[in-house]
C-alpha cells in the first residue's frame, strides 16, 4: 500500500469515495471487478450501473447485491455509456467519484490508492488511470485520455451531468475537455497489472470490432463539435499561458 501522511489520512476521514462501475453485456468479467471494488478499504459505496445488458450481466449484479452491500441501477433498454456514468454519479452520495469500467482484470487495492490519493492531497483535481496490460502501450498512445479508470470530484462535474447523458462515448472526451477549459489538474497514473480488453478480444469479428471503433469514433468527434466553445477557450488559455512564459 501507499504511504498515506497524517494529514492525508485526515482528509481520508472527511470524503466519502463512491465507485461507479458502468456494465453493458460484460457477463464475463462484471462479477470480479464488483467483487474486487468491494475488497477496496478506500471505496465507502459502489454504484452498478446496468446499462441494457441483454446477456447475464443483470442476473450476476442481482446475485452479488445478496452477498454485498451495492446499489443497483437497471435501465431497461442501452442508453450509452454517457447516460450510465451521468445516472451512477446523480445516485451517488461520496464527494470523491471513482469511474471503473466493468471489462477489467487483475484490479487491485493498490489501483485504488494510485487514483485516489492525488485528489485526497489536491495534487490534482482528475486522475486516469491506464492499464498496462493492453495491447497498446499508453505511455506513447495519444488517446490515452479517453481511458474509463478516473477519479475527480463530484462537484467539478455536477454542471455537465446533462451534457454526459446524450455524449455515449464521447464522454470521457467531454469530461476531458471541461476540465481543460477550466484549467484543472489532472494528472496520468500507470496502473501495473491491470489488464483492458480492446474491441478485438471482446468481439467474435474484426468487422463487428471495426464497426464500434467506428461508431465510438463518431459519437467521440460529435463531442467535440459540441463544445468548440470550450475548446477555443482551452486554446486561448494555452495561448496566453505561452505568453505569460516567455515574459
Amino acid at each position: 500500500m501507499l504511504p498515506v501522511n497524517s494529514e492525508l489520512e485526515s482528509d481520508l476521514n472527511m470524503k466519502k469515495v463512491s465507485a461507479v462501475i458502468c456494465a453493458y453485456n460484460e457477463e464475463k468479467t462484471v462479477k470480479d471487478v464488483i467483487l474486487s471494488v468491494s475488497e477496496s478499504l478506500l471505496v465507502s459505496e459502489i454504484i452498478v450501473v446496468n446499462d441494457g445488458s441483454s446477456d447475464n450481466t443483470k442476473k450476476i449484479i442481482e446475485e452479488l447485491q445478496k452477498e454485498i452491500e451495492i446499489t443497483t441501477i437497471h435501465l431497461a433498454e442501452n442508453k450509452g455509456k454517457g447516460y450510465a456514468m451521468a445516472i451512477g454519479t446523480e445516485n451517488s452520495t461520496g464527494e470523491i467519484i471513482v469511474f471503473i469500467d466493468a471489462d477489467l482484470s487483475n484490479l487491485k487495492e493498490e489501483h485504488f490508492e494510485q487514483l485516489t490519493t492525488p485528489v485526497f492531497s489536491k495534487e490534482a483535481d482528475m486522475v486516469l488511470g491506464l492499464a498496462t496490460e493492453t495491447l497498446i502501450n499508453y505511455k506513447i498512445n495519444p488517446f490515452k485520455s479517453f481511458t474509463g479508470e478516473r477519479a475527480l470530484l463530484k462537484k467539478d462535474i455536477l454542471p455537465i451531468l446533462g451534457e454526459m447523458r446524450t455524449s455515449k462515448f464521447g464522454v470521457e472526451t467531454l469530461i476531458n475537455i471541461h476540465y481543460q477549459a477550466l484549467e484543472k489538474r489532472v494528472k496520468y497514473v500507470m496502473l501495473d497489472g491491470l489488464k483492458h480488453p480492446t474491441k478485438f478480444d471482446k468481439t467474435s469479428t474484426k468487422s463487428r470490432a471495426i464497426k464500434e471503433f467506428v461508431l465510438e469514433g463518431h459519437q467521440i468527434a460529435l463531442a467535440l463539435f459540441n463544445n468548440f466553445n470550450s475548446l477555443t477557450k482551452i486554446v486561448s488559455n494555452q495561448i496566453n499561458n505561452f505568453s505569460s512564459n516567455k515574459k
